[in-house]
């Protein structure tokens, strides 16, 4: 891949030890990791990528980064095993399998860093930081980039309990909640040792601020990029009729619930539209079995897509609805706006705010009837002019969630951070598996 790299950084490149996920060409935390490291990569940053992981294929455009190194940790965590034959099952046991391969990565973060240090340690997506070598603390800024945090979880969890009693058995709300807690403590100590906190929305910042006692003055408030290419906001006018596009995971704190009062709502209004939930469980919540309740006259659940798909399901919908109770940012929300579908969302979703309102339409939490409101104004601005209104949803994706813009921001947040300006960019892109 071809370098973009400033002048002004070419001495300013860093050496990253980074943890991470498996990085994917999917949706999710896996498929924004991609492009994070593609676009620091090609800013010139040197990367060793840790993984807690059995080694497999990156997508192909990290595969040709000539300063980006994997390195894998392999956890023996397999499918259809006793241990992961159930979804919470599946959930914890993979959990634990993650956290001791990361504490096994400890010692090749130090043996690498001996022979050529890093300026600094990024922890992306979690919070718990078992893969961070104590002994470098104190010498290397720890960067955590949280895609969302355990105690908004829990919060969430435990205000949602009347719902969780419909949907899950008893030993399961058991098991889940204690997991919760276990980790909402562990997140807390954790995040403590950073140096810098990238925030991927304002209202996430006031959630850790609020939750885990963070300092503001350690926090940067930087959004998710958007692979914009895989979007286009084609001009269209509305269907007949409008489809309503729900689109995410069918569990706590998605808001599924007020999903399932909007559909009757929209029925007793008579209007003529299409609300279509596409999303599927996750391994410890599932909440498919309140969506019996919608009102089939106005709404239908479609399942799940494969990521591939979602730009289709975008390129039919005429709106995207995202009710969520909690949301750190709401990738869709960003992937909807990229694909000229104006949003109606809640205040907690991150990737809705400093969107211009024409296309971003803000309800507070549990609004429903605010909801069908926003769902009426909006259908009526795509019906006034669609091709204006999907062309602004479009340029607002562009300014605010450009994949290049978002590793630009993130580069000059770790470079300030540094305070340095350290030399040489050469490395080899080396795959190692760290021995069992």
């Amino acid at each position: 891949m071809m370098s973009r790299v400033r002048p002004e950084q070419a001495d300013a490149c860093l050496h990253i030890a980074w943890l991470t996920p498996m990085p994917s060409d999917d949706g999710g935390a896996t498929g924004v990791a991609t492009d994070l490291l593609d676009g620091l990569c090609a800013l010139g940053h040197r990367i060793d990528c840790f993984i807690a992981g059995e080694q497999s294929d990156v997508p192909p455009r990290l595969a040709t980064h000539p300063n980006l190194t994997f390195v894998w940790a392999g956890s023996r965590w397999r499918w259809n095993r006793w241990y992961s034959r159930s979804g919470l099952s599946a959930f914890l046991s993979g959990l634990l399998a993650r956290t001791w391969a990361f504490v096994r990565m400890r010692s090749e973060i130090v043996r690498r860093d001996r022979r050529d240090p890093y300026d600094l340690i990024y922890q992306f997506s979690n919070i718990e930081t078992v893969g961070v070598p104590r002994r470098l603390l104190g010498r290397i800024p720890l960067v955590i980039h949280p895609e969302t945090h355990i105690a908004g979880e829990l919060r969430c969890f435990r205000h949602e309990r009347h719902l969780a009693r419909v949907c899950e058995p008893w030993h399961r709300r058991l098991l889940v909640e204690a997991m919760l807690i276990g980790r909402a403590v562990v997140q807390r100590r954790a995040i403590r040792s950073a140096r810098l906190v990238l925030c991927i929305s304002n209202v996430f910042r006031d959630h850790l601020v609020a939750d885990y006692g963070v300092a503001r003055e350690r926090t940067r408030v930087i959004p998710n990029p958007v692979r914009l290419e895989r979007f286009q906001a084609a001009a269209r006018s509305t269907g007949d009729p409008p489809v309503i596009l729900v689109l995410g995971r069918i569990s706590v704190r998605k808001g599924v619930e007020h999903i399932v009062e909007l559909s009757r709502v929209l029925a007793a209004r008579g209007l003529n539209v299409k609300l279509r939930i596409v999303g599927a469980k996750t391994l410890w919540s599932d909440y498919r079995v309140l969506l019996g309740n919608l009102d089939r006259t106005t709404a239908e659940y479609a399942g799940p897509v494969a990521s591939w798909q979602v730009p289709q399901e975008l390129a039919r919908s005429d709106v995207l609805v995202q009710a969520s109770t909690y949301e750190p940012f709401g990738l869709t929300v960003a992937e909807a706006l990229a694909a000229g579908v104006p949003v109606i969302a809640t205040s907690e979703v991150g990737a809705a705010e400093n969107v211009s309102p024409a296309v971003a339409h803000l309800v507070p939490v549990g609004a429903v009837e605010m909801l069908a409101d926003a769902i009426e104004r909006a259908l009526g601005a795509l019906r006034e002019d669609a091709h204006a209104l999907r062309a602004l949803a479009r340029s607002e994706s562009e300014r605010l969630f450009r994949a290049e813009t978002v590793c630009e921001a993130i580069s000059d947040a770790l470079t300030q951070l540094v305070g340095r300006r350290p030399a040489g960019c050469e490395a080899s892109c080396v795959d190692l598996r760290v021995a069992a």
